[in-house]
């Protein structure tokens, strides 16, 4: 009984085969790991490229010839590679996920192949309904030809085939096309996808009879002058995507084996969109969507490139995410960096019409980057009260650079302190505050300070004591009237003369504001709350421009309403120049104001 309890357990142990059902799987490669069906061609050159590249190994004169030949419903491919043994089809070709490049001791010259993960001619059911191998060994001349065929059922067959079919090593591979697929198979359409997967592969490639391999590459070709260069990568660059390009970037990194160039892209782009790169793995496209090979501030480039150490993901489309690609980035963001740095020592007229469509890309890079903010401090356009100059400029003209953290802030105050004699820049934009306040750490000595309503009404003039005092009853009416919005009057002097009113606030004001409003809407729980946490800042401030002469005639009137009336609508006014979003209490006033006015400029002359 024990020994029968033994047996079953042994028996229930013991291994079981997996049963693949090849028409799921080609549903799965083509609808989830390929991006298209065009991948089949890409499969076939691969395999035709390595077969080359193994025979190469053993034979390095041997010839290297892929040829295919296409008619609509069939393809034929042909090359003179290392071929195949019957053996080697049992072991190889018919066992899902094995690879020829594991096999033979060819296990040391791997990096030489382009195929990793075995799939092979697997990914060309996605367009056949039937494939033929035939196939000769250069390892074992003596050994007859071998065929297989297999269809999409999974079902496949092998046997040898008289000496007179293959007389020469190499391997034939013949494709008839699915039902609906047989465009993918069509001349026009095999050499546009040869063409586009194997312009750089290092062997001779024809597609019944065109040439498909374009070598050297564009960007390894000599040519007489570096302006000759720059335009036949401009040309290179429109035909290959589709524009024009403002330069041209040299991306050698000869260490990770990378050779390419990057296009500057000739219109502004928004750095949350991503641009798709060109890249090559051993002169294969593997990728036009690679979007993880540049760092994240070189957004203004369009990159192809041919390299041999980045690894592929297993549908061989995209990169592979490890430590040589982020090393890799690095360096070719270093590239970009040197370019910079070689227009602004030497070119300047290209670098300024560079930085005019792209200078939002050098600011994301001079955050993080001393050196770059150093070298582009004459060049980087900021808006300023002295119009659009470089932070140099600015800082050489103006003992203290006074910034403001928002575009709103910067429109209440730039007419006004630009008046005074105040410079400052507008650190509103994307990034523009940041390297403002980073100026000091590459320009020692410059003093930085955001400016505040504080600091602006500072600057003004104070009026008489006597005379203010004598508009104490205007005033008041006038202070009554703003208190519910949360607003103060003071009254100044100051140019230009044609301003009657500023509005001043910032950012601890508005918060202020905000939290006051809040605290009126909420229940008595969370008004208790937000009452708590009221602060002491100061309220925003209407600025009355005593020399306007607006402002001395309403200072002047005896009607209480109609100093409020007037009031409200300086009060609108002042907000519609600073270019402020408007509350709902804001909007109600400016109409009430509007009503207000209408109504006393119609009354009778015995109304008056």
């Amino acid at each position: 009984m024990d020994s029968q309890t033994s047996q079953s357990s042994q028996a229930s142990q013991s291994p079981h085969t997996f049963q693949v059902d090849l028409r799921g799987l080609v549903d799965l490669l083509s609808h989830h790991l390929y991006s298209s069906p065009k991948v089949y061609l890409r499969e076939l050159l691969q395999n035709a490229v390595d077969a080359i590249t193994a025979r190469r190994a053993e034979e390095p004169d041997s010839p290297a010839l892929v040829r295919l030949y296409a008619d609509g419903g069939t393809l034929r491919v042909e090359d003179s590679g290392v071929g195949l043994t019957e053996a080697d089809v049992h072991n190889l070709l018919a066992t899902i996920g094995r690879s020829s490049k594991r096999a033979d001791g060819l296990q040391e010259a791997r990096s030489d192949f382009l195929g990793q993960f075995g799939i092979g001619l697997l990914a060309c059911f996605v367009v056949a309904e039937r494939i033929r191998v035939v196939s000769r060994s250069a390892r074992t001349p003596d050994a007859p030809p071998v065929e297989w065929t297999a269809t999409d059922d999974g079902s496949y067959t092998v046997r040898t085939l008289p000496d007179a079919e293959r007389p020469e090593p190499g391997t034939t591979v013949h494709l008839v096309a699915r039902a609906g697929a047989a465009e993918w198979l069509t001349g026009e359409r095999v050499l546009a996808l040869a063409r586009d997967f194997g312009a750089l592969l290092p062997y001779d490639v024809r597609v019944d009879g065109e040439a498909v391999t374009d070598l050297p590459a564009p960007w390894d070709r000599p040519y007489p002058s570096p302006s000759g260069r720059r335009v036949a990568l401009a040309r290179h660059c429109h035909e290959l995507f589709g524009f024009t390009p403002l330069d041209s970037i040299d991306l050698s990194v000869p260490l990770a084996g990378i050779r390419g160039v990057a296009y500057v892209l000739p219109g502004a782009v928004s750095p949350a969109q991503r641009v798709g790169h060109r890249v090559h793995l051993k002169g294969m496209l593997l990728t036009e969507r690679a979007e993880q090979l540049l760092p994240d501030w070189a957004f203004f480039v369009r990159c192809v490139l041919d390299t041999d150490s980045l690894r592929p993901t297993a549908s061989r489309e995209s990169l592979y995410e490890d430590e040589t690609l982020a090393a890799v980035r690095e360096a070719l963001g270093e590239r970009i960096r040197d370019w910079l740095t070689g227009l602004a020592a030497g070119d300047p007229e290209r670098l300024g019409a560079f930085l005019s469509v792209h200078h939002l890309g050098v600011k994301s890079l001079a955050r993080h980057d001393k050196e770059m903010l150093r070298t582009m401090l004459p060049w980087l356009p900021f808006e300023t009260t002295d119009g659009r100059v470089s932070l140099e400029e600015f800082a050489q003209r103006h003992p203290v650079v006074h910034f403001t953290r928002t575009v709103e802030e910067y429109r209440q105050v730039a007419p006004i302190v630009s008046a005074q004699g105040i410079g400052v820049i507008n650190g509103g934009y994307t990034y523009d505050g940041e390297l403002v306040e980073a100026l000091p750490s590459v320009r020692p000595g410059t003093v930085v300070a955001e400016l505040d309503s504080d600091t602006v009404t500072a600057h003004l003039d104070a009026v008489d004591p006597g005379e203010e005092l004598a508009l104490a009853d205007f005033l008041a009416a006038a202070r009554a009237k703003l208190d519910p919005l949360g607003c103060d009057v003071v009254l100044r002097a100051f140019h230009p003369l044609s301003v009657p009113a500023l509005h001043l606030d910032d950012r601890s004001a508005r918060h202020e504001q905000a939290r006051a409003e809040a605290e009126e809407q909420a229940d008595d729980l969370w008004a208790g709350i937000l009452g708590s946490l009221r602060g002491s800042a100061p309220r925003a401030r209407l600025v009355l421009n005593h020399l306007n002469p607006l402002i001395r005639r309403i200072s002047s009137l005896g009607d209480r309403d109609l100093i409020g009336t007037a009031t409200e609508s300086l009060y609108g006014q002042a907000l519609l120049m600073a270019q402020r979003p408007l509350r709902p209490a804001d909007s109600a006033l400016l109409n009430r104001a509007f009503i207000g006015l209408l109504e006393w400029a119609t009354h009778g002359e015995g109304d008056h």
